[in-house]
């Protein structure tokens, strides 16, 4: 008969496992342990170590390639370096980096650039499209200031052509963000995206392929909007996750955050639109959807 001991292992070994099928086996022990601390229970980092080992159960880890997607227009000056690589802020809508990626799918690339809040790492702002331009850039930068309503915030980004357009800087100007550029060619400049861009890579563009470009932009929407922002734990932020962050630390109303579940667009799963995200709402979004 088992003894009481090996009972509680395997028992503790299925909720180990059952956190780490719910985070699409991206979990290693430390955010599987502050799961388990969240449902009540004491438990050693040892312990879940010792136990996810023996059930060759593992998280994903971060080795992401860094690729060039800085474009820098030389005719356009640059806006200064206001963080100068101290990505720190004592609050919400003080700081905000931004930058953009690629993610494939067979039918062709699609690109995702994002606005992330440093405080509490939420990605703010969101656009995706099917080539990287100023609209796109723009797209996420209104979502964010949508959502947020921020008063003088910087905006720090690298030198791409996107960010020092004229229609870039002059959106900035009119709602008071203060643009702020790393270098070009220098990913510390901007490490804080970079990690952003990181996690979902390893968390899901590599593990993960798609036909379409809509599946691939509805597999980012779920990504950002049901699992990274509202889920996902962050060791920097003592493994709580952005949304929680920022309702354990600040009164939600006073973020005035839209949640961009209530908000997503049409097109999100339209075939063919040129830059989408949930900043800007129309109809019909059942029967689109069904595209």
């Amino acid at each position: 008969m088992p003894s009481r001991r090996a009972i509680d292992n395997a028992v503790l070994t299925e909720r180990i496992r059952a956190v780490h099928t719910e985070s699409e086996a991206t979990y290693g022990m430390p955010r599987v342990r502050a799961e388990l601390i969240d449902q009540g229970m004491k438990v050693s980092r040892q312990r879940v170590a010792r136990l996810m080992r023996a059930a060759h159960i593992r998280g994903v880890s971060r080795r992401r390639a860094w690729v060039v997607t800085t474009r820098r227009d030389k005719d356009k000056r640059p806006a200064p370096d206001l963080v100068r690589r101290e990505f720190k802020a004592d609050g919400p809508n003080q700081l905000w980096v931004a930058d953009m990626t690629y993610v494939p799918t067979w039918a062709g690339f699609i690109y995702l650039a994002i606005v992330l809040d440093v405080w509490s790492r939420r990605v703010v702002g969101w656009a995706i499209g099917e080539s990287m331009t100023a609209e796109l850039v723009l797209a996420a930068l209104n979502m964010a200031l949508q959502q947020r309503k921020p008063e003088g915030v910087i905006h720090h980004s690298d030198q791409g052509s996107q960010y020092t357009s004229v229609a870039f800087g002059e959106r900035c100007k009119k709602m008071g963000v203060r643009p702020s550029m790393g270098t070009v060619g220098d990913a510390y400049d901007n490490a804080m995206a970079e990690s952003f861009f990181a996690s979902l890579e390893c968390e899901l563009i590599d593990r993960k392929s798609w036909q379409t470009k809509t599946e691939a932009r509805l597999a980012l929407f779920t990504y950002i909007e049901a699992w990274y922002n509202p889920r996902r734990r962050h060791s920097a932020l003592g493994y709580l996750s952005p949304a929680n962050y920022e309702s354990t630390n600040r009164n939600a109303s006073e973020l005035s955050v839209e949640h961009g579940l209530t908000t997503v667009g049409v097109c999100v799963a339209c075939a063919t639109p040129p830059v989408d995200n949930p900043a800007t709402v129309h109809t019909e979004m059942a029967e689109n959807l069904s595209l």
